[in-house]
């Protein structure tokens, strides 16, 4: 057994505590509930569409700083969860005063603003924090991450996968601590597998659930940066979801398979393991933007833990309609 105490982040999250200290508050829970209760109870209780997705893209980043080396999934998964923001666009049309947003009142418009595939996409968001985030958090606070998980896990058949991935970035950990380089690549290989639970047991079931009209939009605008600044570096890492697919397509004729949706899983899959992936372990290895990128988040949910969605005077009844979303 590794004695392994969390390294220092990179970045500082100011007043959020380190991990061991969330932990060590109840002692560390001996159920998935119990730990997926702890990572839940980072959120703040009362909160809107927007600050829940801003809190749960800072949570990804702070997890990120914790141990840069080996969690990568959470780097991306950070900026994805960041993006999300922009989709959830139209239910700001339903914020009130405080910035909080009505989710009933705006699913009644679905059909002018298709605001109920654009809460699909907030559900999937808060569904992938749920399901993944606290393995992380369990595996850094043990001495033997791997061996937490699976106690944990072994009777949980749909979370193979993750423990599989786990296993691989453990033994990777191991071999960059022995100075082997091929440790690198084993928990690429690890998070890739997280990815992949992630986008087939989670995205996927939703994203079957979407409009064809949404999954036309989407399609079209699913791109990323991986937030950098400056025309040279956004083309460096710029990767669309549309433009791969259609250059990808070009070599097989483009009649010879449906026109590409990134609602489809192949198809998305395809593009986020042969482009977005080595974009990112290509930005990963640049400690300025990485690290820059990961500041811009902690910032942003620091900005507006300053204005809440739900002003403190607000009467009972009102707050009691206003429930974790």
């Amino acid at each position: 057994m590794l004695n392994r105490p969390a390294p220092e982040p990179h970045i500082s999250a100011d007043g959020w505590g380190a991990p061991h200290e969330i932990v060590g508050r109840d002692g560390a829970p001996e159920t998935v509930a119990g730990w997926q209760a702890v990572t839940a109870a980072l959120l703040a209780s009362q909160c809107c569409a927007f600050h829940r997705n801003v809190e749960i893209s800072a949570r990804y980043a702070w997890l990120y700083t914790l141990l840069p080396a080996c969690f990568k999934w959470a780097g991306m998964a950070a900026i994805a969860s960041h993006h999300v923001r922009l989709a959830l666009f139209p239910l700001r049309l339903d914020a009130d005063r405080t910035g909080y947003v009505d989710i009933p009142h705006s699913l009644s418009r679905r059909r002018l603003l298709l605001t109920q595939d654009v809460n699909t996409v907030r559900e999937t968001n808060n569904a992938i924090f749920n399901d993944i985030f606290w393995t992380h958090l369990a595996y850094v606070t043990a001495e033997d991450g791997v061996a937490r998980l699976r106690t944990l896990l072994r009777s949980e058949p749909q979370y193979a996968p993750v423990l599989a991935g786990f296993e691989a970035i453990d033994e990777g950990r191991r071999l960059l601590e022995d100075s082997a380089a091929s440790g690198g690549d084993l928990i690429w290989a690890g998070n890739v597998q997280l990815l992949q639970h992630e986008q087939h047991n989670l995205v996927q079931p939703q994203f079957d659930r979407l409009s064809c009209a949404f999954a036309r939009l989407v399609s079209i605008g699913a791109a990323t940066s991986f937030e950098v600044h400056g025309l040279r570096r956004e083309i460096q890492y710029f990767t669309s979801f549309y433009l791969y697919s259609v250059i990808h397509a070009v070599p097989h004729g483009l009649r010879a398979q449906p026109w590409p949706r990134i609602t489809r899983y192949d198809d998305r899959w395809r593009w986020l393991v042969t482009s977005v992936v080595p974009r990112f372990r290509r930005f990963d290895t640049d400690t300025n933007l990485i690290d820059g990128c990961m500041r811009r988040i902690l910032a942003e949910a620091r900005a507006f833990a300053l204005t809440p969605c739900v002003l403190r005077s607000a009467p009972r009844s009102s707050a009691r309609r206003r429930t974790r979303r």
